[in-house]
C-alpha cells in the first residue's frame, strides 16, 4: 500500500494518506484504456445524421432527355447521386453508436488510469473542502496553494449539502468536478492535475471493495472448488 503526502488548504503538510494498492497499483493497460474511452465518447453520440437516398428525394419522376441522340450521357433522373441536389450514395443513416463494455474492464480501465495519474505526479491530495459558503477566490487559493495549472479535476467523495464546495470551483473554466463513485477513465486521461479530497479516497477504496452479495458468490465458488478437489484426491485414492 503506497503512501501519499496529504495538505490542507493553505498547502501545508498534514499527515499521510495511505493509497489502496488494489486501486493505484494496478497495471497501466494502455489498450484496455483507449477501448473503454472510444466507448464512453460512442455512448454519447446521438446518431442522428441523416442523409436522403434517390428514392427519398423530391422529384426526378421524368427521364431528363431521351436515351440517344443527343450527344450527351444518357440519365435516367435529374435526382440520381451524380446530380446536384440529388441524392446521397451510401450516406449515414440513423443508428446506435454505443459499444457494449462490460464493468471489469470499466474498472480495470479506471484502476489503470488512477495509476498511471499517481505515477506520473498527477495526483494531488487535500485533507477536506468544507466550506459554509461559495467563495471563488477560495478555490483559487486552493488551485495555487498545490501549484495545480491546466485541466484539473476535483474528485469530491459525494455532493455536499450546501453545495458550498462545487459553486465555488464552478466558476473556473478549467475545473471540472467528479464525485467517487461516478469516476470515469476518460475523464482521469484528460486531466492535466487530479485533485482528490481524502474522504474521496475512502469512497474509491468501498467502492472497489465486494458486496456482501458478491463475497457470499466467492465463498460458494471456492466451497465448490474444494470439494471438487477433495473428490478428485479420494477417486484417485481408489484407483490406487
Amino acid at each position: 500500500m503506497a503512501s501519499f503526502e496529504m495538505r490542507d488548504v493553505a498547502g501545508k503538510k498534514t499527515g499521510s494518506l495511505d493509497l489502496p494498492e488494489e486501486i493505484f497499483g494496478s497495471k497501466v493497460s494502455v489498450p484496455l484504456m483507449h477501448q473503454v474511452v472510444v466507448a464512453g465518447l460512442a455512448g454519447i453520440r446521438s446518431g442522428s445524421h441523416s442523409t436522403k437516398t434517390r428514392g427519398e428525394v423530391r422529384g426526378g419522376g421524368r427521364k431528363p432527355w431521351r436515351q440517344k441522340g443527343t450527344g450527351r450521357a444518357r440519365q435516367g433522373s435529374i435526382r440520381s447521386p451524380q446530380w446536384v441536389g440529388g441524392g446521397v450514395a451510401h450516406g449515414p443513416t440513423p443508428r446506435d453508436h454505443s459499444q457494449k463494455v462490460n464493468k471489469k474492464m470499466r474498472r480495470g480501465a479506471l484502476r489503470s488510469a488512477l495509476t498511471d495519474a499517481l505515477q506520473s505526479g498527477k495526483l494531488a491530495v487535500v485533507d477536506e473542502l468544507t466550506w459554509d459558503e461559495p467563495k471563488t477566490k477560495r478555490a483559487t487559493g486552493v488551485l495555487e496553494s498545490f501549484e495545480l495549472a491546466g485541466r484539473i479535476l476535483l474528485v469530491l467523495p459525494v455532493p455536499t449539502e450546501s453545495g458550498a464546495v462545487e459553486k465555488s470551483f464552478r466558476n473556473l473554466p478549467n475545473v471540472k468536478i467528479a464525485y467517487a463513485r461516478g469516476l470515469g477513465t476518460y475523464d482521469v486521461l484528460l486531466a492535466d492535475r487530479v485533485l482528490f479530497t481524502a474522504a474521496a479516497i475512502d469512497g474509491l477504496t468501498k467502492a472497489a471493495q465486494p458486496g456482501p452479495e458478491t463475497q457470499e458468490a466467492n465463498a460458494a465458488a471456492k466451497a465448490e472448488k474444494t470439494q471438487k478437489a477433495e473428490k478428485a484426491e479420494k477417486a484417485e485414492e481408489v484407483a490406487e
